[in-house]
């Protein structure tokens, strides 16, 4: 066995290994489990966000699979529509090459080849990080399965008036020139500004302007009205009237809508129905016209005046406001803060458009999904998160599912060029089935990515298809997920899956936070401080990289802060592991076992109080894990395993096991055995590679992989809390023994006798109980147990430890009076340094000009000191 544990070389092959066992497939024994993993996009490289997710799904598929159950976990990716379009787009730019020139066929061809050339970048870094997917049912949401499901959804929603095309406003981005769902907006608060404008008052005869506030000047030249409050004392007399649209020759009227917010601005708003969405409701309810006055890549078009057209709409803001100054038509211009919605693939400024699009009739089907929540059908883990879904199912808009891009799910939608009538349906007709013309083409937009991803916990199991997957899989178990997708994803999962499967594509939803930097910032690339998992599976191991994450998964669902060190100290947290089990490998070499017992022989193996104490704490700290996998407490299932591995049985048991060494050694291995089964779902690579290690070296009853064992049973008959709080009691006067040797620079090896007064009876029981185990880690040949001194004994040095008196005898350690000396001159070291900053905190003069920070500073300095002295003088007392 290597001296110590280097991952990168191991974790590849053994990977490798299980994957070629099949150790990732269902058994098709025992009752299922389904999940199925959230797909990142084939685009993309793996974050911490997907490091933090995989890992707690792994946690739970591995726990599970140990527990005899039969566990599908499927894997795959997104085709994330416009960030591939994107990628793809840029590499052709390169080559001086466009999607136009090559047409729609050619540039498809070529994203399906550089999803051929590199979409297993991220599957295989999903291998890197240990998640035991099932890799034979890997899914693409474009795949031929996904792709008919896409179909057989819409076609179906569409026959129940669930799908409709119309003409709306919706949020358009020019550069990708697509529109977004409302939810692939980003917005940021800005700066911006509010322009006061004039409308002159048609035939005025006191020249009166109307007054509008706005913040998108350029739109002007698309107004058809301008509306006020029906009541507003200062418009009341002007309803019914017209303006004149500033730089223009027309005319618009002057209307009220109850809608108005008189408290904005002037009272009186400028109406555009083609480029805002309440002026499109003002303009319905008005029967106002739509006049677009922008082209899809945001430029001014043929409806805006000729000096204009073809500005960018940015450019000609700036232009405009100029002329608008410059003919006296601006009346001022205030700074205003304001929420800019941006594009969530390219950052461009969104420009909400009047476009016909096809819509999916959320209202229609949101109190389903409202009440599965309500109901407890779907449990939120942290429930808290159940707000955000609420609200936003709440007040939910019609979801626009069509993009004006060319890569996606081509929506099935037929014209027949005679009668212009719509075909709806999977296939493409061969003729129009209402007139029989045959000149038919295809809708030219594809779907919104979140469409197929939606369907994702039942296409995967290969519905539309009836099939035995289905019917054991479907509904999946649990979904793990961040709660900035608990809108885009999770909500249309759950709709879509109660519309067409009629049943929750899932039980339980646990929602974790978002991965921050040290300071609480989002991780980006831009700013500079993304860090990249892959580099730190590569530096400290897969095993360091999941457990740091898994640590830090509170019940909460808090965001988590990310710091280098915490991976750094689970490395070596995973290097106790190995030093333990190498130590414990050289002890069965020595004494070697002829036969390992099992739960059925441990307690009679169990000869020690040491056994019988490790194998108690084991036990109790198992049903605790239990309960912590439970409650999907991932952070409480890292903390206890670590403080039993670290704390009771490395740095206790493993040094009580010297004792004894032939005695212990079943317990040594019956528990390291069972350890191993515990940390397997957190760090798979090591305690895969250890168990592979003692199955060579005499650990002959062990199947010959862990991934496929089982986990450890629960054994309350091997639970003791009286032994559990005598061992504990035992363990402090230990610590506090080695303490004092420490202060009075003793050897740790060298021999003491101890003094032990305990009033109580039950601390006397205790430590009647644990003497040897005492005498042996504290180093101490006499112990005196006592339950009432006659007298305190002399030079000695005492603590008090649970009500224990604990007293060392100090003649023959150290040399009385030179300790004596060394001791008063340290008392009047800090009586010096005590006094300096005693007079400091009596001075008024210094309490008045030093700043807070100083003074507080010097207060804590002083009660150091204080401490230090006291603890001074109580070890001199001790040598009188």
């Amino acid at each position: 066995m290597e001296k110590a544990y280097e991952p990168n070389k191991i974790e590849s092959s053994v990977y490798e290994d299980w994957e070629n066992a099949s150790c990732f497939k269902p058994t098709g024994k025992g009752n299922p489990i389904s999940v199925v993993i959230p797909p990142p996009n084939v685009t993309g490289v793996l974050h911490l966000g997907h490091a933090l997710n995989l890992t707690l799904q792994d946690m739970l598929v591995r726990k599970y699979r140990l527990s005899g159950y039969d566990v599908c976990w499927i894997p795959g990716t997104d085709h994330a529509g416009i960030a591939t379009q994107n990628v793809v787009e840029k590499q052709l730019r390169k080559q001086n090459v466009s999607r136009q020139s090559l047409g729609r066929k050619g540039f498809v061809d070529k994203v399906w080849e550089w999803k051929h050339e590199f979409g297993e970048r991220i599957t295989n870094q999903v291998r890197k990080l240990g998640a035991s997917v099932d890799w034979s049912r890997e899914r693409f949401t474009m795949d031929e399965g996904c792709h008919d499901a896409v179909l057989e959804t819409f076609v179906d929603l569409y026959n129940k008036d669930l799908i409709y095309r119309g003409e709306y406003i919706i949020n358009w981005c020019p550069r990708c020139e697509t529109a977004l769902s409302d939810i692939e907006v980003e917005h940021e608060d800005a700066k911006g500004s509010l322009w006061h404008i004039k409308y002159p008052v048609v035939n005025s005869k006191t020249n009166e302007s109307i007054v509008i506030a706005t913040t998108r000047p350029e739109t002007l030249f698309g107004d058809t009205a301008i509306a006020v409050y029906p009541s507003d004392k200062r418009y009341k007399h002007l309803i019914g009237t017209h303006v004149h649209l500033p730089l223009t020759n027309r005319t618009i009227p002057i209307i009220a809508d109850a809608h108005v917010d008189p408290e904005f601005g002037s009272g009186a708003v400028k109406v555009t129905p083609a480029h805002d969405a309440n002026d499109y409701a003002i303009g319905d309810r008005h029967s106002l016209e739509r006049i677009k006055i922008m082209d899809q890549t945001g430029k001014m078009n043929e409806n805006s005046p000729d000096v204009y057209q073809g500005m960018d709409r940015f450019d000609c803001r700036k232009q405009l406001v100029d002329d608008l100054e410059k003919q006296g038509f601006l009346e001022k211009i205030e700074d205003h803060q304001l929420s800019r919605g941006h594009c969530y693939r390219c950052h461009t400024v969104i420009e909400p458009y009047l476009s016909k699009q096809w819509f999916v009739a959320m209202k229609k089907m949101a109190k389903a999904g409202i009440d599965v929540i309500k109901t407890g059908d779907i449990k939120f883990t942290p429930s808290r998160w159940e707000k955000i879904y609420f609200d936003w199912m709440g007040d939910i808009r019609d979801w626009c599912i069509s993009r004006q891009i060319w890569w996606g799910h081509r929506i099935p939608v037929f014209y027949c060029d005679s009668c212009d009538d719509p075909i709806v349906q999977k296939v493409a007709p061969t003729a129009c089935p209402n007139c029989k013309g045959i000149t038919i083409t295809q809708d030219e937009d594809v779907l919104d990515t979140w469409f197929s991803s939606a369907l994702w916990p039942f296409e995967t199991f290969g519905w539309p298809k009836q099939n035995n997957d289905l019917k054991k899989y479907y509904p999946t178990t649990f979904l793990i997920t961040g709660y900035d997708i608990i809108t885009f994803w999770v909500s249309r999962m759950i709709v879509m899956g109660l519309e067409q499967m009629k049943q929750i594509p899932f039980k339980d939803v646990y929602i974790h936070g978002l991965i921050r930097d040290s300071k609480g910032k989002k991780m980006s690339k831009s700013v500079g401080n993304a860090v990249d998992p892959l580099q730190l599976v590569d530096e400290y191991g897969a095993d360091a990289l999941r457990w740091s994450l898994a640590s830090s998964a509170t019940l909460g669902g808090q965001d988590i802060r990310y710091t280098e060190e915490k991976v750094r100290s689970c490395r070596n947290f995973m290097n106790k592991i190995w030093n333990a089990s190498r130590y414990i490998l050289m002890i069965v070499e020595q004494h070697p076992v002829e036969k390992w017992v099992d739960e059925a022989g441990i307690e009679a193996a169990a000869i020690s109080i040491g056994d019988q104490w490790i194998l108690s704490e084991f036990y109790t700290m198992l049903d605790k894990v239990n309960d912590g996998y439970e409650a999907k407490n991932f952070a409480l299932v890292c903390d206890l395993l670590w403080d039993f591995i670290w704390n009771k049985f490395c740095d206790w048991y493993v040094e009580m096991s010297k004792f004894n060494k032939q005695s212990s050694v079943q317990v040594l291995g019956y528990l390291l055995v069972r350890l191993l089964q515990c940390i397997h779902p957190v760090a798979p690579f090591i305690s895969e590679t250890l168990w592979s290690t003692l199955k060579s070296a005499g650990f002959n009853h062990l199947g010959d992989r862990l991934i496929q064992d089982k986990w450890p049973k629960s054994m309350p008959n091997l639970k003791n809390e009286t032994i559990e709080r005598q061992m504990t009691l035992i363990l402090e006067l230990i610590r506090e023994t080695r303490h004092i040797k420490k202060q009075l620079n003793i050897s740790p090896a060298k021999d003491i006798e101890l003094i032990i007064e305990a009033a109580s009876e039950t601390s006397l029981d205790a430590l009647n109980w644990g003497k040897d185990i005492l005498g042996f880690l504290a180093n101490a040949s006499q112990i005196m147990l006592e339950s009432s001194l006659k007298e305190r004994p002399k030079q000695a040095v005492s603590s008090v430890v649970q009500s224990v008196q604990l007293f060392i005898p100090l003649k023959g350690l150290v040399d009385i009076d030179k300790e004596v000396s060394r001791l008063s001159k340290q008392v009047e070291k800090i009586e010096i340094e005590l006094a300096r900053a005693n007079g400091k905190l009596s001075n008024q003069g210094f309490l008045g000009k030093a700043p807070d920070n100083v003074v507080e500073k010097i207060r804590q300095t002083a009660a150091n000191l204080q401490d230090e002295k006291s603890l001074l003088e109580k070890q001199l007392a001790g040598l009188a």
